[in-house]
């Protein structure tokens, strides 16, 4: 197991942050009430957990055990997250504190997939599950810009 030591800690961490996006994509869908954005969040949910299980898989075949559970930075995060959407009850701040995530979920991607100290299979599982990662921050950032220019036009509509 030592020689495959560093990959396992790479990909137990990127697990770490795959996990801690998939509890942040499930609480959005909790906190919305629009049914189509709680599905879409589902869905991102899921995916999340599909590519953290893939990476379990990728670490138990190098000989290591996988972390479970996300971060517990990322579960204060959330707290505090929770807190504010409480008092601003905003999609927008919701999907911006779910987009702040997956920016530090892309970053520790990349500075994984700039380590050139990891093996060449563990660089390809890293790469693959990074592409849908990728995908999914740039849906979110889409979503995100839709929310804006909606609640722009509703605030600008004259009354009626």
């Amino acid at each position: 197991m030592s020689g495959n030591s560093h990959d396992i800690k790479v990909l137990n961490s990127l697990v770490e942050g795959l996990v801690d996006s998939a509890d942040g994509y499930h609480e959005a869908a909790v906190e919305t009430a629009d049914g189509a954005y709680r599905d879409w969040f589902e869905a991102r949910a899921s995916e999340r957990r599909r590519l953290a299980e893939e990476l379990k898989a990728a670490v138990r075949e190098r000989g290591g055990s996988s972390d479970e559970d996300g971060s517990i930075l990322a579960k204060a995060q959330r707290a505090f997250s929770d807190i504010s959407h409480a008092l601003l009850r905003s999609e927008v701040s919701m999907i911006g504190t779910v987009e702040s995530g997956e920016g530090q979920l892309k970053s520790r991607f990349e500075r994984a997939l700039a380590d050139d100290a990891l093996s060449a299979t563990t660089k390809e599982s890293i790469r693959r599950a990074y592409g849908e990662v990728c995908a999914g921050c740039d849906q979110l950032s889409a979503l995100k810009h839709s929310l804006a220019g909606d609640r722009a036009r509703s605030s600008s509509e004259p009354p009626r």
